[in-house]
């Protein structure tokens, strides 16, 4: 059995023993986890969590062992104490979660939060309450995964992704303005620009493809395994300033000597490399997906940014500045 279906039982028995006071007997955690597993395997899975630093303990019930899982181990918490400097990183971090996580965490985040809160020392509390005034955190437009469809879809594919399973697909595309099916394996769901995406490998196309999970309408996990293929994702989009897939390619923008001081002080690709002109100037090279997150993010610099390469790119945006240049006109 693979190691990623170990890791799902696994963190089923443990969210089982969570919520179970009394206690979870091997014939309960079989009911837990699902047909085809022995007893055996569930107390590998136990020793397994026991070795990983989980508190479980064995107990007697109705005169049969059952295993608990320790809650005194965790009122650590409350008597570690928190530093200044570990409270602003604890409370900037929900601002900026909160902006991640929403749809079907949203409620779990909070709920956490909340949670840490309790078990901080009554004294801090007029400092925690003082925090939204001294430090803030402004979040990135959202795409809501609302309803409880798409929390059942983020629940599929997770468990698809960590047992390597196939999924069927209906999604919404906006390229086609059609809903259409696919059979996916699922690799990873990836958070940018305000939104969920499922990075997933279409058989039917021999690729990689993203998928904003807001716009999957369903998503069944099917019986059949699949191994990884060599060129899956290592990291999130990572030849594109935005949530987007492609072939990389240099691009060489030039700004000028008013906007370079801003554009020095930031490293917006790890690609990037910048040259200093006599004259002020700067011009900025990035090795990335030419994409619509790219044109937008140079067009956004007005006339303090141009395109110097490649020409294809350049002749693109000058498309889009001449068509919004029509579209104002036809409003005078």
């Amino acid at each position: 059995m693979e190691r990623h279906t170990e890791i799902v039982r696994q963190w089923r028995i443990l969210l089982t023993l969570e919520g179970r006071a009394r206690g979870l007997s091997l014939a309960e955690a079989k009911d837990v986890v699902g047909e085809g597993v022995s007893e055996r395997t569930i107390r590998r899975d136990l020793d397994a969590l026991t070795q990983a630093g989980f508190p479980i303990e064995a107990i007697k019930r109705d005169g049969k062992t059952a295993f608990t899982l320790n809650r005194e181990v965790f009122k650590g918490v409350a008597a570690a104490g928190f530093s200044l400097s570990e409270l602003c990183a604890l409370y900037l971090s929900r601002t900026v979660l909160s902006a991640v996580a929403g749809g079907p965490f949203q409620d779990s985040l909070a709920s956490a939060f909340d949670k840490l809160y309790e078990a901080l020392p009554p004294a801090l509390w007029k400092f925690i309450e003082s925090l939204p005034d001294a430090l803030g955190a402004k979040e990135h437009g959202s795409r809501p995964l609302a309803g409880t469809t798409a929390a059942k879809a983020v629940d599929t594919l997770m468990s698809s992704i960590l047992g390597r399973r196939r999924v069927r697909m209906r999604y919404h595309s906006f390229s086609s303005k059609q809903l259409k099916d696919y059979i996916v394996e699922p690799y990873r769901l990836a958070y940018a620009q305000g939104g969920l995406y499922l990075q997933a490998f279409v058989p039917a196309y021999a690729e990689m493809r993203t998928f904003a999970v807001q716009r999957i309408e369903q998503a069944v996990a099917l019986e059949e395994r699949f191994s990884p293929v060599a060129d899956s994702p290592a990291a999130v989009f990572p030849h594109s300033l935005g949530a987007f897939s492609g072939t990389p390619e240099p691009v060489v923008i030039e700004f000028t000597a008013a906007e370079a001081p801003y554009v020095r002080e930031r490293q917006w690709h790890a690609s990037q490399a910048i040259e200093e002109r006599a004259d002020g100037c700067l011009r900025l090279t990035l090795n990335v997906v030419l994409d619509w997150e790219l044109q937008a993010w140079v067009m956004g610099f007005g006339p303090a940014a141009r395109v110097v390469a490649p020409q294809a790119f350049a002749d693109r945006i000058l498309e889009s500045l001449e068509e919004a240049r029509a579209t104002y006109l036809r409003t005078i």
